[in-house]
């Protein structure tokens, strides 16, 4: 989450437990406890005391105030994502071009059945998935269009954004799931030198490798992945969402064919 979204998300819910410390506390009241979170350290230490511990009787006294106003928040946000999947599981059935947008995709163009990916090469349940995956298309391919959506956990991942940067590249050679294949399959040697290596036994050309993947528009690729990750809550990877199901983690292959068979049938 970057800043603006985690201030905002602090600011949306000081509003909703101030409207009701208000109707406790007046407006003068209110306002000192706005002014103590708002400046400095040392400013704030210079309220008044009294004041201070007026602040701190109310919160005691309704303690349900905050966690009322909390927990409000929280089933607020859990209404907009769910809001945002069934959006999302919506437009699968019915723009699949805008889903797939200028993502890879291997399998059965076209088909009724899509299944969207989201991961990220670093991560070692994505690397497990990628192996079921692997075997899912192999029996699959031709009924099934996989769609690859870039998201890398660079805050845990120190080499996941740069390993997406490097496949994105590799694509736009027209070898991007050569290189995501590469790139899972020995997931403990990803690195500036690794990439490199595997643009050559791919046979890239590495000066436009090297410019493509280094590039705006890699970046703002990656970026739209990722805020599109965001907008629908994932909060870890891999997650997929096949027609109208979603599931996540190192899936086993079996589990995948039972999702097909339903979406299938629905």
């Amino acid at each position: 989450m970057n800043q603006f979204r985690f201030w905002a998300i602090a600011l949306t819910n000081f509003l909703a437990i101030a409207k009701k410390i208000l109707k406790l506390t007046g407006l003068l009241l209110l306002c000192a406890i706005v002014l103590s979170w708002s400046r400095p350290a040392q400013a704030a230490s210079r309220l008044n005391p009294q004041l201070e511990e007026q602040v701190l009787q109310v919160i005691r006294a309704h303690p349900e105030v905050i966690i009322e106003s909390v927990q409000a928040y929280q089933q607020q946000v859990q209404q907009q994502l769910q809001q945002a999947q069934q959006a999302f599981v919506q437009q699968i059935k019915t723009n699949t071009k805008a889903v797939i947008g200028e993502s890879p995709t291997t399998g059965k163009a076209n088909s009724t059945v899509l299944l969207v990916e989201f991961s990220d090469f670093q991560c070692p349940f994505c690397a497990q998935a990628h192996e079921t995956v692997q075997q899912f298309m192999a029996k699959h391919q031709d009924e099934v269009n996989l769609v690859y959506k870039h998201y890398p956990l660079s805050s845990i991942h120190s080499q996941s954004l740069s390993a997406a940067k490097a496949a994105w590249a590799a694509s736009q050679q027209g070898k991007f799931w050569e290189y995501h294949d590469a790139l899972f399959t020995q997931q403990d040697q990803l690195s500036e030198p690794f990439y490199i290596a595997t643009a050559k036994a791919l046979n890239l050309d590495i000066e436009q490798f090297n410019s493509d993947r280094n590039s705006a528009a890699a970046e703002a690729a990656i970026q739209n992945d990722i805020q599109l990750a965001e907008n629908l809550g994932i909060g870890g990877t891999p997650f997929f969402v096949m027609n109208g199901e979603t599931f996540t983690g190192a899936i086993q292959l079996a589990e995948m064919e039972k999702i097909l068979e339903r979406v299938t049938e629905s």
